[in-house]
C-alpha cells in the first residue's frame, strides 16, 4: 500500500501586544525539511506528530517550522517570509498529491499587520491549489485566543489540556491520531467554536485549580459521553494579546453532530461564566509579603513574580524581588535575571574577582532601574543545557535542549544570581544545575513565572507565595490599554448577562 502523504508545518509564537520591542525573524528558531524530521525523539510537539506518522507509515512532507519564546508584536515581514517559504514547499507537494495537512501552532500570534495570524495562515492554505478540501489537523496551546476564522478553516485542532504544559507532546499525538481516524474512516469532522467574554491573566489559567480544573473535567466528560465529539477544547486565552477575540474560548471537533453547536458549547460557556471570579488574581507587594515569610523548613520558599513572567513575554530583568531580598536581608536566596550586558561586562574577569556591576532593571520603565552593587564572580560558562524533565513546559517550545546564551553566576551578600544572556522561562531545574547551582539548598528562590514553573519547583518547595512587582505581565488585566478587544468583557466591564458568540 502506498504511504499516505502528509504535509507538515509549524508556526508558534505567543505575542504580548503591550511590549515595546518588536519580534523579528532572527528571534525565531527555524527548521526546514530534513531538520524537522530530525526532531524525532526530542519530546517536542513535532516529535509527537512524527511518532504517530511513523506508526501509521505516513510519508511526511516537511516544509518549515518557526518558533520563538513569547515576546512583542511580530513584524509583518516575518509572517510573509514564513508564508513564502511554506508556500514554495507546499505548492509542489500539493501538486504531487497530499492526503492531509498537519500543523503545530500556538493560537495567539499577532503581527503588525494581522491580529489573527493563525487564522490568516489557515485561510491562505485553503486558497492553495489542491488544499481547499484537504483535512487540516493540528495542535494548539491552551493559551491561544482562538477565533471563528481559525476553526472555520480547520478540520480538527486539539488543545493542550494541562498548564503547566506537561502534555504538549501528548496533545499532538492525540491530534495526529484523530487525523489517522479521519483518513481511516473517511469521515471528515468539523470544528465548532464559542467565545465567552472573560479575560483571565496567566495565573488564573492553571489547570490544577478552578476555573480551568472544572472546565477541563467538563470537557473530558463531554468527550466520554458523546461519541460524536472527537475532542472538546478549553482555551484560557492569552490576556496580553490585544485582539478582538482575546479571552476564554471553547471549541470542539464534531462529526455528524446530533445536536447544534449551542448544545455542545453553551453548557461549557455557562460553566466558565459561573467560575469567572475564580480566574482573577490579586497579590500583595513583594515588600509586604517578604516580611511575613514563615520560618525556614529545610525546603526553599518560592517567591513567584508573574509580572515579570518570561513565559508570557516579559524581559526577565525586573529587580523587584532582588531589591526586596536585599532590603530585608533574606537568604540564602537565589534569583535568575536576564542581563546580557552584565554577563558581557564580567567576561573579562576571573572567578573570585569582586566586580562592581549594575544588574537588571533596563527593560521596563516602571522598574526602579539597575541594582548597583559589588558581586563576587563565581563562574561563567555556556548556557546550553538539557532539560531534566522531558515533559517540562519548556519542552513544548524547544524540545530537550535550551540555550540561555553565555551565563555568569555571581553572589552579592546573601543572594546568588544566575545572569543569562537569553530570556529563559524558569520551567526546568536544569537551568540552575547546568551552572553548578543546586536550588534545593537555598532558603528562598525568586521565580519569574505564573504557573508553568510548578512542575519543576513544587517537588523541592516548602511553600510558594505569589507577589506583585513592577512588570509588563501584571495580573491586573484592567491596567492594560486594550484598543482592539471586543467589549464588554469581564472583568473590564460590568456585565449582567454575557453575550456568547458561536461559530
Amino acid at each position: 500500500m502506498t504511504p499516505k502523504r502528509i504535509l507538515f508545518a509549524g508556526l508558534f509564537h505567543e505575542t504580548h501586544s503591550f511590549l515595546g520591542v518588536p519580534t523579528r525573524w532572527d528571534d525565531f528558531a527555524v527548521s526546514r525539511g530534513e531538520e524537522i524530521l530530525a526532531k524525532r525523539g526530542d519530546e517536542s510537539p513535532i516529535d509527537g506528530f512524527l511518532e504517530v506518522a511513523e506508526a501509521c507509515d505516513w510519508q511526511v512532507i516537511p516544509t518549515i517550522d518557526a518558533h520563538a519564546v513569547p515576546s512583542g508584536v511580530v513584524n509583518a515581514d516575518v509572517f510573509e517570509r514564513f508564508w513564502q517559504e511554506f508556500s514554495d514547499r507546499a505548492i509542489p507537494a500539493l501538486a504531487a498529491g497530499v492526503e492531509a495537512i498537519f500543523l503545530v501552532l500556538h493560537g495567539a500570534m499577532v503581527t503588525t499587520a494581522l491580529e489573527d495570524a493563525e487564522g490568516e495562515f489557515l485561510e491562505r492554505i485553503r486558497q492553495l491549489p489542491g488544499a481547499a478540501h484537504l483535512p487540516i489537523f493540528g495542535v494548539l496551546d491552551l493559551h491561544g485566543n482562538i477565533t471563528a476564522k481559525m476553526c472555520g478553516h480547520a478540520t480538527g485542532f486539539v488543545a493542550y489540556r494541562h498548564n503547566p504544559h506537561t502534555d504538549a507532546k501528548a496533545a499532538t499525538v492525540r491530534a495526529a491520531r484523530l487525523l489517522a481516524r479521519c483518513l481511516r474512516e473517511r469521515t471528515t469532522p468539523r470544528m465548532v467554536w464559542s467565545r465567552i467574554p472573560i479575560i483571565w491573566a496567566p495565573p488564573g489559567t492553571g489547570t490544577a485549580t478552578d476555573p480551568m480544573r472544572a472546565l477541563t473535567a467538563f470537557a473530558e466528560k463531554m468527550e466520554n459521553t458523546d461519541p460524536s465529539i472527537w475532542a472538546y477544547n478549553v482555551f484560557g486565552g492569552f490576556s496580553f494579546a490585544d485582539t478582538a477575540q482575546t479571552g476564554v474560548t471553547l471549541s470542539a471537533i464534531v462529526a455528524q453532530p446530533e445536536r447544534s453547536a449551542d448544545d455542545y458549547l453553551r453548557t461549557g460557556a455557562e460553566l466558565a461564566w459561573s467560575l469567572r471570579e475564580r480566574g482573577e488574581a490579586r497579590y500583595p507587594s513583594v515588600d509586604t509579603l517578604i516580611t511575613q515569610l514563615p520560618p525556614a523548613s529545610g525546603q526553599p520558599i518560592i517567591l513567584v513574580e508573574p509580572a515579570d513572567n518570561i513565559g508570557a513575554g516579559a524581559p526577565g530583568d525586573g529587580t523587584g524581588i532582588l531589591r526586596a531580598l536585599l532590603a530585608h536581608d533574606i537568604g540564602p536566596a537565589l534569583v535568575a535575571i536576564n542581563d546580557p550586558a552584565t554577563v558581557q561586562h564580567l567576561a573579562s574577569f576571573m572567578p573570585g574577582d569582586v566586580v562592581p556591576v549594575e544588574i537588571g532593571g533596563r527593560s521596563w520603565p516602571l522598574d526602579l532601574g539597575p541594582v548597583k552593587c559589588e558581586v563576587t564572580l563565581l563562574s561563567q560558562q555556556s548556557g546550553l543545557f538539557t532539560l531534566e524533565d522531558p515533559h517540562s513546559h519548556l519542552a513544548s517550545l524547544s524540545g530537550l535542549r535550551f540555550d540561555m546564551g553565555p551565563c555568569a553566576v555571581v553572589r552579592h551578600r546573601n543572594v546568588t544570581l544566575l545572569l543569562t544572556s537569553a530570556r529563559t522561562p524558569p520551567f526546568d531545574l536544569g537551568q540552575f544545575r547546568s551552572q553548578g547551582i543546586e536550588p534545593s539548598q537555598f532558603a528562598v528562590i525568586g521565580v519569574k513565572a505564573a504557573v508553568a514553573h510548578r512542575r519543576a519547583y513544587d517537588p523541592i518547595t516548602g511553600a510558594s507565595f505569589w507577589v506583585d512587582t513592577p512588570g509588563p505581565c501584571s495580573s491586573d488585566v484592567a491596567a492594560f490599554p486594550y484598543l482592539r478587544l471586543q467589549r464588554p468583557v469581564y472583568p473590564l466591564d460590568p456585565i449582567s448577562h454575557p453575550h456568547l458568540l458561536f461559530s
